[in-house]
C-alpha cells in the first residue's frame, strides 16, 4: 500500500476488517516490522482521538513518532502555488518534501474551509501532499474524507454482527450542531459501508442537507428520520453542513436531536458516533449513557484501524 486516501486504495475490504480484528486481538505480534522506523503525524487543524490512536497504533508496531501541530509548533504555511510569500515564512512544497525526509510513513490531516466547495471538493490541498512526500501518505482526515475513522466504523459494525453473518440496516442520521461542520465522515462512512453488501444503508437528513450522491452510492434516502429508524440495527448520527448551499447551516430544528423515544423505534439499535460529541445538541445523555452506545468501542477501535494501514504500508517498504 503507497497510500491511504480513501477506500479506493483498499482492494478487499472485507479482508482489512478481518485482519485488523485479528491484529485487535494481538496488537503486538509485529513489532519486528517497526522496528527502526518512523511515522510522522501532521495536524493542520486539532486532534484527540486521531493523534492519540495514532501513536499508539504505532507503538504497537514498534514505530517511533513525530507529532507536528501545524497552527503551534511551525511557521506559517503557503497554500498556494505562485505566491509572493511577503506573509509567509514557509511553502507546502518544501514543508512537505522535508518532513516527508524525517519519516517513513507520513500521516496527515487536513480540513476544508467550507466556503469554496470546488477547492474542497477536488481535495487540492490533500493532492499537494500527496505529490510533494517522499514517503508513503496516510489521510487522518481530509476535506472530504476520514477513512480511518471509517474504517473503525465497519470494524464495529462487523463486531456487533458476527463479522456481518447476518444482514442488518445501518442508518446514518442527520442531527443538530451549533457550527458548520464538514462532511468528512458522513462522507466516508457512506463510501465504506457501500462496499460491503450485507449492509442495507439509509441516510436519513432534512431537505437541502442531502451528500454529494458519489460518496452513498446506492444508499436508501429519506428526509423522514422516523421512517429510517424503523426496524435499524444501527444508528450513526453525525451533522454536517450543506452541500447543496455548501457550507451553511440551513437547519436548526433540534427535532432532528436522537432521543430515547426515536431510537423505540429501532430493532434494539447500536447508537454510533465519531466523537466529540456534543451532549443533548447531537443526542440526549440517556442514549449516549446507554448500553446500547457502542461510541467508546469505535474510539477503542480506532488504534487497530490505523494500526492496520500502517502495518500493511510498512509490509510494502520491506
Amino acid at each position: 500500500m503507497k497510500k491511504f486516501f480513501s477506500v479506493e486504495d483498499v482492494s478487499d475490504v472485507h479482508n482489512l476488517i478481518k485482519d485488523a480484528l485479528s491484529l485487535k486481538k494481538n496488537p503486538y505480534d509485529f513489532q519486528h516490522i517497526g522496528k527502526n522506523k518512523t511515522i510522522g503525524l501532521v495536524f493542520f487543524n486539532p486532534s484527540l482521538r486521531t493523534r492519540i490512536s495514532c501513536q499508539k497504533a504505532a507503538f504497537n508496531l514498534g514505530c517511533n513518532t513525530w507529532v507536528l501541530d501545524i497552527h503551534r509548533d511551525s511557521w506559517k504555511i503557503e497554500m498556494n502555488n505562485g505566491s509572493v510569500m511577503n506573509m509567509t515564512q514557509e511553502h507546502l512544497k518544501e514543508a512537505i518534501s522535508v518532513m516527508s525526509i524525517y519519516c517513513d510513513i507520513l500521516a496527515v490531516r487536513t480540513f476544508p474551509n467550507l466556503s469554496d466547495k470546488d477547492y474542497d471538493y477536488q481535495e487540492i490541498v490533500f493532492n499537494k501532499i500527496l505529490n510533494y512526500s517522499r514517503v508513503p501518505v496516510v489521510n487522518m482526515e481530509s476535506a472530504t474524507l476520514h477513512p480511518l475513522q471509517s474504517l473503525a466504523d465497519v470494524m464495529t459494525i462487523a463486531e456487533y454482527t458476527s463479522f456481518f453473518r447476518k444482514k442488518c440496516k445501518v442508518v446514518l442520521s442527520w442531527a443538530p450542531h451549533v457550527k458548520s461542520l464538514p462532511h468528512s465522515v458522513a462522507n466516508s462512512f457512506s463510501q465504506w459501508v457501500s462496499k460491503i453488501e450485507q449492509i442495507d444503508f439509509t441516510i436519513t437528513c432534512p431537505e437541502k442537507y442531502d451528500l454529494h450522491k458519489k460518496f452513498y452510492n446506492k444508499a436508501y434516502t429519506t428526509h423522514n428520520q422516523n421512517e429510517a429508524f424503523i426496524n435499524a440495527d444501527f444508528i450513526y448520527a453525525k451533522n454536517w453542513s450543506s452541500y447543496l448551499n455548501y457550507g451553511k447551516i440551513l437547519c436548526t430544528n433540534s427535532d432532528w436531536m436522537i432521543t430515547g423515544n426515536k431510537m423505540k423505534l429501532t430493532n434494539k439499535a447500536k447508537f454510533m458516533h465519531c466523537l466529540p460529541v456534543r451532549r443533548n445538541v447531537v443526542v440526549e445523555d440517556t442514549v449516549l449513557d446507554s448500553n446500547y452506545s457502542i461510541v467508546l468501542q469505535q474510539a477503542e477501535n480506532r488504534i487497530y484501524a490505523s494500526q492496520i494501514i500502517f502495518l500493511r504500508m510498512l509490509q510494502s517498504l520491506s
